[in-house]
């Protein structure tokens, strides 16, 4: 089969397509025939080697993908041959064998029904991006239905993800954004006050929108560049939630001081058992039912993966990026 092979820590030229061998299931295992493979930031960090998490060499990248299920071991239960599946998760892999690949080898643990309403696309846009809008909402924010979140960042797969599940949950949803298109996705999927951030007054207009209290809830994916402005835009006991940082960035402490405001900090990869089962059964259940609709934004060719990582790190993304064997 073909895969992205990862023999050395570098560039997004270090991703080099391959034929492997067929994975085989151990009884334990699942062989799931890929049909598209997610693109996370994550996975480009990785492959640089400065990431906190470095795999051991040589390795496929990939932690979120969709596809049938082609084969089974003998002590798995539940999953049958022919099942349409999504992967998603951190530590998704077994031995290096990640999506960006014709099969994936997973564990039960990783796989999880993919409603026939859904697009193999959509389920590969399904892993860290929902998962990190569920944990950084609900999981560590807290938000309630009836408060005010700004999703900073709105136009991706994460922060389409906040917009989705805030706009399910009963809360007012503020979506920056940085092109007309982008915004117009961010109102088609729930957001109720749209923002051009590349405006210089755009946060007034978040200010005005919230009648001058300010949000209760952002979702940050660039804390780098708007923490500070992000305190000030806090109403009493309003709560960040970092889910993106490329750099250090200077805060005017007093401004979460003043309003017993809470930065709060996050990673997937610190999600216990219980959390990760209570995110995938929303995630499910609102996917099924139509609250939850992935964009894909751009799909491109499995051989295409460095090009995919050199995307994804641009700025203004809209939705996800998937990787097709």
């Amino acid at each position: 089969m073909r895969a992205i092979r990862v023999h050395q820590f570098g560039g997004p030229d270090v991703l080099k397509l391959e034929e492997i061998p067929d994975p085989k299931p151990g009884a334990g295992e699942i062989v799931v025939r890929v049909r598209a493979a997610g693109v996370n930031p994550v996975d480009a960090y990785m492959h640089t080697g400065t990431y906190a998490r470095k795999p051991p060499l040589p390795y496929t990248p990939g932690f979120d993908g969709a596809g049938e299920i082609e084969s089974v071991g003998a002590d798995v239960k539940g999953f049958a041959a022919g099942d349409r599946v999504y992967i998603a998760g951190p530590g998704n892999t077994v031995s290096g064998a990640g999506t960006y690949a014709d099969k994936a080898l997973c564990s039960p643990s990783q796989l999880h029904p993919l409603p026939a309403r859904a697009s193999f696309g959509q389920g590969a846009a399904l892993g860290v991006p929902y998962c990190t809008a569920y944990r950084a909402l609900f999981q560590r924010a807290g938000a309630r239905p009836g408060e005010v979140v700004l999703v900073h960042g709105a136009t991706g797969g994460v922060g389409l993800a906040s917009v989705e599940f805030a706009h399910a949950r009963g809360l007012t949803v503020i979506g920056s954004g940085g092109t007309d298109k982008g915004l117009a996705t961010v109102r088609d999927h729930g957001g109720d006050v749209l923002v051009n951030h590349k405006s210089p007054a755009y946060t007034d207009e978040i200010v005005r929108a919230t009648g001058g209290r300010g949000v209760d809830v952002i979702v940050e994916m660039a804390a780098h560049v708007n923490l500070d402005r992000d305190l000030g835009l806090l109403a009493k006991h309003g709560r960040v939630v970092v889910v993106g940082n490329r750099g250090r960035v200077e805060i005017d402490a007093r401004q979460a001081m003043g309003r017993d405001a809470a930065i709060l900090g996050m990673t997937l990869f610190n999600v216990n058992e219980r959390d990760m089962a209570e995110i995938h059964a929303a995630l499910i259940a609102g996917l099924a039912g139509g609250a939850l609709n992935p964009v894909v934004g751009r799909e491109l060719p499995l051989a295409d993966a460095s090009k995919a990582h050199e995307h994804i790190m641009e700025p203004g993304a809209l939705g996800k990026i998937v990787l097709v064997p």
